[in-house]
């Protein structure tokens, strides 16, 4: 998730909505046509009243300069599942039609479709405006340092941000920006040329130690309807995304944007999960468990379920559940498995090549201490050993563990024999951390999907 700069973004919000409208309406009018009931004029009402409901709630972003196709999709997709609910809940109410489940989940099918569809066809529309020259703002900096190079090819290379950069202020030429980049005065000549050139935005990268000339410039945009914005010279020392917080009203940069610190995603996430594990452990898990736990007595002595301590959000300990693949042996909580592993069984091995051993983490799922998509656990005893040895290694534990996770679906799974394969994962994890969205996680486990049947396992044995 990334903090986007506040514009006036209004005009084109409320084009995002209309296409919405337009479409959703248009899908209501056919579904009308195919016999879908309720097809009433008070149910289309309600139909516009629900979708209204949910965009207050979960405000579009397509509309925002700087986004990803793939926030825009999460987004569209949480709006889809709030109007549905809305909807039922409303014609309920109406009386215009009993409440069924299976309306609701045709809703969210027919919504998610829908919606997505619209923030596409906005996000493309918008973006072909503003590379015509409308909807453009007018950029100029305050200082060069090296943050403003990055910023500059972010909003100059693309047209389809819709920013027009003039040119810097600074006493010497930069030797960060670009040659191309008009160099338009010194600092002291900034209010001039503000007063005589439109200007929408400033971007102000001086040292704090010129504290006086900035709050001059400050107040200057304040009263002149410009928008000031302090970019701190961060990135001599840090070169990554970060983002802004408040503690009361002071100021804090923090490392990294954590979507799942938002409520309504951590309901969003834990909702799917329950629902997922839920529906796998009624209808499925019980008959598989059945059988393995039939196979496991007849080929090995000991449990059928293998029990072990694994590491979950924010380093808490927890008990992960596996079908024991493996002889009873003194190493269970110390060494990973290996491709020759005398400790395996026949039966283990078929296990392990189906993923069928994994199965009962679902009920670690549905009892919260992991999730289906995140990090892996791992061991305590892995945890200490490479919290020590790899950097930034425990940030991974800031979101609960998975059944299956970016990482394993991506090319690091199973054994990790040399440490730059961890340090590999590591970073794969903290990226799933950075990112995650409901989206993604649906991309993971159709991958997950395909590499089993597929047949790839990586060094996973």
């Amino acid at each position: 998730m990334q903090v986007q700069i506040s514009d006036r973004a209004g005009l084109s919000r409320w084009m995002v909505i209309a296409v919405d409208i337009l479409l959703l309406n248009a899908v209501f009018v056919l579904g009308s046509h195919l016999g879908m009931k309720p097809t009433t004029h008070m149910a289309q009402m309600l139909w516009n009243m629900a979708y209204l409901i949910s965009v207050i709630i979960n405000t579009p972003i397509a509309q925002n300069r700087f986004v990803k196709a793939e926030q825009i999709i999460s987004k569209a997709i949480g709006t889809a599942i709030l109007m549905a609910v809305a909807y039922s809940v409303l014609i309920s109410l109406a009386r215009l039609y009993d409440f069924h489940w299976m309306i609701l989940a045709i809703n969210i099918a027919v919504l998610i479709l829908t919606i997505s569809a619209s923030r596409v066809i906005s996000r493309l529309l918008l973006r072909a405006t503003r590379r015509r020259g409308k909807d453009r703002r007018t950029v100029v900096f305050a200082g060069a340092g090296v943050n403003l190079r990055a910023l500059y090819d972010r909003m100059a290379l693309d047209l389809s941000t819709g920013y027009n950069v003039k040119g810097y202020f600074e006493d010497q030429p930069s030797t960060h920006l670009p040659e191309t980049l008009q160099r338009l005065g010194t600092v002291s000549q900034i209010t001039s040329y503000l007063d005589n050139n439109h200007v929408d935005m400033l971007f102000c990268n001086l040292s704090s130690s010129r504290s006086e000339e900035i709050l001059q410039i400050m107040n200057y945009c304040e009263n002149h309807l410009i928008r000031f914005y302090s970019v701190p010279n961060v990135r001599n020392y840090v070169h990554r995304a970060m983002k802004v917080e408040y503690v009361d009203d002071v100021p804090v940069l923090t490392l990294r944007s954590e979507p799942l610190l938002n409520p309504f995603n951590r309901i969003t996430k834990r909702l799917f999960d329950v629902l997922v594990s839920l529906t796998f452990l009624v209808t499925c898990f019980w008959w598989i468990a059945a059988i393995v736990a039939l196979i496991t007595k007849i080929t090995m002595p000991g449990p059928v379920f293998f029990r072990q301590k694994r590491n979950g959000i924010n380093g808490d300990e927890f008990t992960c559940l596996k079908f024991r693949s493996m002889r009873v042996n003194a190493d269970a909580d110390k060494v990973q498995a290996t491709k020759n592993d005398p400790r395996k069984t026949k039966w283990g091995n078929i296990m392990r090549k189906t993923n069928i051993d994994e199965l009962p983490q679902f009920i670690n799922v549905l009892l919260g201490d992991m999730s289906i998509v995140g990090p892996r656990p791992h061991m305590v005893k892995h945890t200490e050993e490479y919290g020590a040895l790899v950097d930034k290694y425990m940030v991974r534990h800031y979101t609960k563990p998975g059944i299956t996770g970016w990482a394993q679906v991506t090319g690091s799974r199973g054994e990790t024999s040399e440490l730059w394969m961890m340090e590999e994962r590591i970073k794969k994890d903290i990226w799933y951390v950075e990112n995650w969205s409901l989206l993604l996680d649906l991309k993971i486990i159709f991958k997950t999907i395909t590499n089993a049947l597929g047949g790839e396992k990586g060094n996973a044995y």
